[in-house]
């Protein structure tokens, strides 16, 4: 697996090389520049993790060659500027283009590797709080003591320490990303990055904008699998990727390279990739729908994530977890769930999962009173008819009132129920209910069910 690549920008042969053997002494991968030319190539060709950049080159200086990565698509990377006549006023520029930091020479040995691991731990750290932030629930270890999750998170911490690819198959909601997060976590590549795709919110015909990235006009964007280089690449809902990226996805497999959208040169990959589904690919492939290549490469290792009805006995450990996130991060106000309440919820048939009972776990938190949440308050937040074990009806719609609005709140219910079936998937829900995509999603809109950011 790779290590994190440098990319060391620097008119004066000496220092580039010297800069180079430091760092590759200490295992970093290193590209080196002697102009800007050389350097707008170079990241052409490949993404840095981060970038030494001298001030004072013969063509561009490096203030201004920042200033023209910092209003392209941003940068990329980290960037440490290097100089031996810096002044306050350069290093405060630098500071404002979006610079991490700035180095005097002649420079220090220790200084240099100290900025170095700083730099790349900072941008790592705010990798993992972007991530964060796209999720309502939190990033934590499998939770559960019952015999099944058990044996799944050993069974995975055996899959992590081999470099091969994995297939994680279960329910919507039922924690698959969980588990492909606590796979990277234990594996040789933990310190590398961990990218999410979910194939099912890419729209139709740009998957692989996405995840080859492109090159136009001559900017570079880069896609999923460069941004995973030397980490684990997380492709969420793969049964959804069309059947044109699932072919240059089996030549990328199978070379260990691929060409970006408009590129003209091959870029090289060092990635894990980690697929899930809840569908049966099997299926797919039969049906025409999934390349049976495609499928034999990521099923190598084959994993089952049990769907919550046959491991209740973890509800009271995933409650106390929920409850623990909810009043730390998002300052909810505590309250105590009583044994009542929670036998009520291990008797819940959970057709969403960990997410459906996370969900319901807000809810209750949000609008209980008091210190303690019994078992009516859990009833009437399901829903008393669904509560009531075969009385009929639907969750959350009374009969006593107009049709009009009774259907309202029906078709509310149903595409709410839905929507935590599929996992949000919207061409999954469009196909069950038998409706076009466009009017699908007009209908969740026009009920307040927000799409973003669920998945």
């Amino acid at each position: 697996m790779g290590a994190p690549h440098i990319l060391v920008v620097d008119d004066e042969p000496d220092i580039r090389e010297s800069v180079r053997d430091i760092l590759e002494d200490e295992n970093f991968s290193v590209d080196t520049a002697e102009n800007a030319a050389t350097a707008r190539q170079a990241l052409r060709d490949r993404r840095p993790d981060l970038i030494l950049l001298d001030i004072w080159m013969p063509d561009l200086d490096g203030i201004s060659l920042l200033k023209e990565w910092a209003e392209g698509r941003g940068l990329v990377c980290p960037v440490i500027m290097m100089s031996g006549h810096g002044t306050v006023e350069t290093a405060v520029e630098a500071t404002r283009l979006g610079a991490y930091d700035f180095l005097e020479k002649p420079l220090s040995l220790a200084k240099l590797l100290l900025t170095v691991q700083r730099a790349l731990e900072a941008d790592r750290l705010v990798q993992e709080n972007v991530g964060l932030k796209r999720r309502a629930a939190p990033v934590i270890d499998p939770i559960g003591h019952s015999a099944v999750i058990q044996r799944l998170r050993q069974q995975v911490k055996r899959v992590a320490q081999h470099d091969t690819w994995v297939l994680i198959s279960g329910e919507p909601g039922s924690g698959r990303e969980t588990f492909a997060r606590y796979l990277h976590a234990h594996s040789s590549r933990k310190d590398r990055p961990f990218i999410d795709v979910a194939v099912s919110a890419i729209s139709k015909g740009n998957a692989a904008l996405e995840l080859f990235g492109s090159e136009r006009g001559g900017v570079t964007q880069y896609g999923r699998l460069e941004q995973a280089s030397g980490g684990t690449l997380f492709l969420d809902e793969v049964a959804d990727m069309d059947l044109e990226a699932q072919a240059q996805l089996v030549g990328a497999l199978d070379t260990g390279s691929f060409m970006r959208v408009g590129g003209s040169a091959p870029v090289n990959i060092d990635v894990r990739v980690i697929a899930a589904t809840q569908r049966d690919l099997h299926k797919a492939v039969e049906a025409g729908a999934f390349r049976e290549d495609l499928f034999y490469q990521l099923n190598v290792v084959p994993l089952v994530v049990p769907p919550l009805r046959d491991h209740r006995e973890d509800i009271p450990e995933l409650i106390d977890s929920a409850v623990d996130h909810l009043v730390g991060q998002e300052k909810l106000p505590y309250r105590r769930f009583s044994i009542a309440a929670q036998n009520v919820l291990r008797n819940h048939g959970w057709p969403g999962n960990v997410r459906e009972l996370n969900n319901l776990v807000q809810r209750l938190l949000i609008l209980g009173a008091g210190d303690e949440i019994g078992a009516a308050d859990v009833e009437a937040a399901m829903g008393a008819a669904q509560a009531a074990s075969g009385a009929g009806g639907v969750p959350g719609v009374s009969f006593d009132q107009p049709l009009r609005d009774a259907r309202d709140a029906f078709e509310k219910a149903y595409l709410e129920y839905h929507f935590e079936k599929h996992g949000g998937n919207v061409s999954q829900m469009a196909d069950e209910a038998g409706m076009e995509r466009t009017h699908l999603y007009r209908k969740l809109r026009d009920r307040g069910i927000e799409i973003k950011d669920r998945r």
